[in-house]
């Protein structure tokens, strides 16, 4: 599991992408970014390798600071858009 985060005046997310992307060689199954956007928190997330998750925040953009990001491994279970962190809790 390994982190980014940014507490700034830019936009978090591309700063929090290449984070990951530095990251990417470390071996992980899913990947997400929750960042502060117009007073709430915005939450993008994906299974598999970064790429899909840049590929989520393409169709579904968001911006906004301050924010973080996150990879992790499955400890149990098959990987599934519903298990990458952040995760929201209602």
């Amino acid at each position: 599991m390994w982190n980014r985060s940014y507490i700034g005046p830019r936009d978090a997310t591309p700063i929090l992408l290449s984070g990951l992307k530095r990251l990417e060689y470390r071996g992980y199954d899913s990947a997400g970014l929750a960042v502060l956007m117009d007073g709430h928190i915005e939450v993008r997330r994906e299974a598999g390798k970064l790429n899909k998750l840049v590929e989520l925040v393409q169709a579904c953009p968001l911006s906004g600071s301050p924010g973080i990001g996150h990879t992790r491994w499955a400890t149990h279970g098959v990987p599934t858009p519903a298990t990458p962190i952040p995760s929201q809790r209602q």
